[in-house]
């Protein structure tokens, strides 16, 4: 029996309602078989060599190609809550309506999600979330008051489940072969991610990242290709991967890139029969100094230094610049007096 009145019930109609009257056309006139090669799935069946593809006629009874069946629930219920059963992704919207029986007006409509208000209340029957994410999952349900005929009261709905998964996991920024490569050895960035496998038809865009600067713009190729490594490559890089319609942006840990300075080529041995290259001696120790208790013996003459007769010579000629500079000098400044003092003469002159 309804609770306090009618129940309200969710009706076929448009293409299931065609679907069931095309399923009980073909129960009356005879009873349903497979011909040829076929499978059963959900209790239907399909001829193996009719089907293309799994939504574009997976369901052909007699030659009638149907689409995949549906869970129909009946309420008797004064409120549900009508929500899609199909799975829902992140990026994907979603629509909530608030449905009374008979389409009764409602007033004093209220979404919840796990228990807590969605925001004030108000006269639309429906909530809409323009891109899931994650966060959005949780138990849902609506409240709402009858205008009219009705109980009189407010009703509440029973919650619905809704449970948004990952459409692609976080990326994962690697290098191959080693994020600690020798310079001018090459280097791949790699971003690994993927979409699910249910959602095959969409394409993802990829972007690298070195510390807060762009390497490269979205495109559609996963990989960055470093052909000479140096010192300068050695930082923090990250990537990030997004959707076509840009929806759903995911950002990768950053990854440290340390280049190492190159090896010293090692020597190569010697060719056998090649003749062994000697290594310079060391210099033959000093002579000891005379001892100061041997007084008759006189001390060997010196050589000069030659570092010593060097600054002498860099000294000397620095000397001979700077008289060249004075001599210079004397000049100008004889010039400069004379040109003076035959100034003060054309002056006396053109003053007497």
């Amino acid at each position: 029996m309804p609770r306090r009145g009618v129940p309200a019930a969710r009706v076929l109609s448009g293409p299931a309602a065609l679907w069931a009257a095309r399923v009980l056309l073909a129960a009356a006139l005879g009873t349903l078989q497979c011909e040829g090669p076929a499978s059963t799935r959900d209790s239907s069946c399909h001829r193996a060599g009719a089907v293309t593809g799994p939504r574009d006629g997976d369901f052909q009874v007699k030659g009638y190609t149907f689409s995949e069946p549906f869970h129909l629930i009946v309420s008797y219920d004064w409120l549900i809550l009508q929500a899609p059963a199909m799975p829902l992704f992140e990026g994907d919207p979603l629509v909530l309506r608030c449905q009374a029986w008979q389409d009764w007006p409602l007033t004093q409509v209220t979404f919840y999600r796990d228990g807590s208000a969605l925001g004030p209340s108000g006269p639309s029957r429906e909530l809409s979330i323009a891109a899931l994410q994650k966060a959005d999952s949780g138990r849902y349900h609506c409240s709402a008051m009858f205008r009219g005929p009705g109980p009189g009261s407010l009703e509440t709905a029973s919650p619905v489940a809704v449970t948004v998964q990952e459409l692609f996991p976080d990326p994962v920024l690697t290098a191959s072969p080693s994020a600690e490569p020798r310079a001018g050895a090459a280097v791949t960035l790699s971003c690994r991610t993927q979409l699910r496998r249910e959602r095959p038809a969409g394409r993802l865009l990829f972007a690298f990242y070195k510390g807060g600067g762009a390497l490269r713009g979205w495109g559609l190729s996963s990989e960055l290709q470093v052909r000479a490594a140096s010192a300068a490559h050695s930082g923090s890089y990250w990537c990030e991967a997004t959707t076509e319609d840009s929806r759903v942006w995911k950002r990768s840990p950053e990854l440290e890139v340390r280049v190492q300075a190159s090896k010293p080529a090692p020597r190569k041995p010697a060719a056998p029969g090649t003749p062994a290259v000697e290594l310079p001696r060391p210099p033959p120790p000093p002579p000891p100094a005379p001892s100061s208790e041997d007084p008759g013996s006189t001390p060997p003459p010196q050589a000069p230094d030659p570092h010593l007769l060097h600054q002498m010579g860099l000294l000397l000629k620095q000397m001979q610049d700077v008289r060249a500079l004075l001599g210079h000098l004397v000049t100008e400044l004889r010039n400069l007096s004379g040109h003076l003092k035959l100034e003060t003469v054309k002056g006396r002159v053109e003053q007497e």
